[in-house]
């Protein structure tokens, strides 16, 4: 073999060496969205269920702000199978409720448990910028008037 086609042989490797890095670096990136999307994707699904809890709890109703709840979490669903589609089957990451829930455990046990009294005041310190309704931190629309946060 002579020197040139070594080199030749070395830039191909290299080539294919380095288009392989990238493309692993891309799936990387959609994974971490899908990661992002997925803990999106539960904690709206969490804050629906609080939200039609309360509205039930109280004997009351606010439909327009439960359907900006689903039609947020179509949208966070539909992000979803967009990027896992655009993977390969074998390289998705999937968080179950069950891991989810177990997580969580593991840090609310660690946390100590805060009063009855003590949940109000928290809220309060964040309020609705149309309506000035006390909001938790973590609200993605206001349960009183339906803004989006």
């Amino acid at each position: 073999m002579d020197f040139n086609k070594i080199k030749e042989m070395g830039l191909e490797y290299a080539e294919k060496g380095k288009n392989a890095a990238l493309d692993l670096a891309e799936k990387g990136r959609t994974q971490a969205k899908i990661v992002n999307a997925q803990g999106k994707l539960y904690k709206a699904q969490r804050q629906l269920g609080a939200l039609v809890y309360s509205l039930a709890k109280g004997n009351e109703e606010n439909q327009p702000l439960v359907d900006k709840y689903i039609e947020m979490i179509a949208n966070i669903e539909q992000e979803l199978a967009d990027l896992k589609a655009s993977l390969e089957p074998d390289v998705i990451i999937e968080t179950t409720f069950e891991e989810k829930d177990e997580a969580d455990a593991d840090v609310t046990e660690d946390a100590p448990a805060a009063s009855a009294e003590e949940k109000p005041e928290a809220d309060e310190a964040k309020t609705c910028p149309q309506c000035g309704a006390p909001v938790s931190d973590d609200a993605l629309f206001c349960n009183k008037c339906g803004a989006q946060l």
